[in-house]
């Protein structure tokens, strides 16, 4: 199964940087975020291929709408696809976007899918097999992280977009002392913190399960000892996400 998700994704990724390279056109979304025509090419492939690879179960993707919860409120298992994650870092042609895919069983991450087109970097998890990331095409190698010793410093990896004083207020009343700050855009946020680049990944702003379920996945599953715990749940009934602080 994980094979052909990895699989699924890099297709997908391929598929993205065909627009990648030349002008792009974007629309605006309902909610104001920006939509291109790689978002619905990836969503195309990655949907197609998990109804040949699991056809008997249901599928939520950012760009084809959420089914009521009262349709999806019995749901024991389901994949949560972003087929672009970052698409503001598409469009600002800085290589840290990702295509996400992930399998929910019992309101758990059991297998994510990370990746990195414009960089050939895959970071991928199973509840069985636990975390690991690859590059260029490369061998996969296992990856681990422990919980933020907050008693030091911490290195923060931060959004690029949003960024916010709110957010330094919640890490301060945590007290939670920054030593060192990086940013990174999309889901890749999770993967650092997953494979040890940084402490913690807070966000204050809003995101939607397809956004953090993937990297939650790598999160949860790069722990030595049984998963880490998580702030996350899935299939609420409105699907957004309060803030949140990974790696602690």
């Amino acid at each position: 199964m994980l094979d052909s998700i990895i699989s699924a994704a890099r297709e997908a990724g391929e598929a993205i940087l065909q627009y990648y390279q030349g002008e792009t056109e974007v629309y605006t979304k309902e909610d104001q975020t920006p939509l291109t025509q790689a978002d619905l090419a990836a969503q195309r492939i990655i949907v197609k291929r998990l109804e040949t690879v699991d056809p008997d179960t249901p599928v939520i993707a950012e760009e084809s709408g959420v089914p009521d919860f009262g349709e999806r409120k019995d749901w024991t298992r389901f994949w949560l696809v972003d087929p672009l994650d970052g698409t503001k870092e598409f469009i600002k042609k800085n290589g840290e976007f990702t295509v996400n895919i992930a399998l929910i069983e019992e309101g758990v991450p059991v297998l994510g899918v990370v990746y990195l087109p414009a960089k050939e970097i895959l970071y991928c998890a199973t509840r069985e097999e636990g975390a690991w990331k690859s590059e260029k095409g490369g061998r996969r190698y296992r990856i681990h992280s422990q919980k933020a010793d907050t008693s030091k410093p911490l290195k923060v990896v931060e959004s690029r977009s949003h960024r916010s004083e709110e957010q330094d207020h919640m890490l301060a009343e945590r007290g939670i002392t920054v030593g060192e700050s990086v940013a990174a855009g999309s889901s890749l946020k999770f993967c650092l913190v997953a494979e040890g680049a940084a402490d913690i990944y807070p966000r204050m702003g809003p995101t939607m399960e397809w956004d953090v379920a993937a990297g939650d996945a790598v999160w949860r599953w790069s722990a030595d000892n049984g998963p880490h715990d998580s702030p996350f749940t899935y299939n609420k009934p409105d699907l957004r996400n309060g803030p949140f602080i990974i790696g602690l």
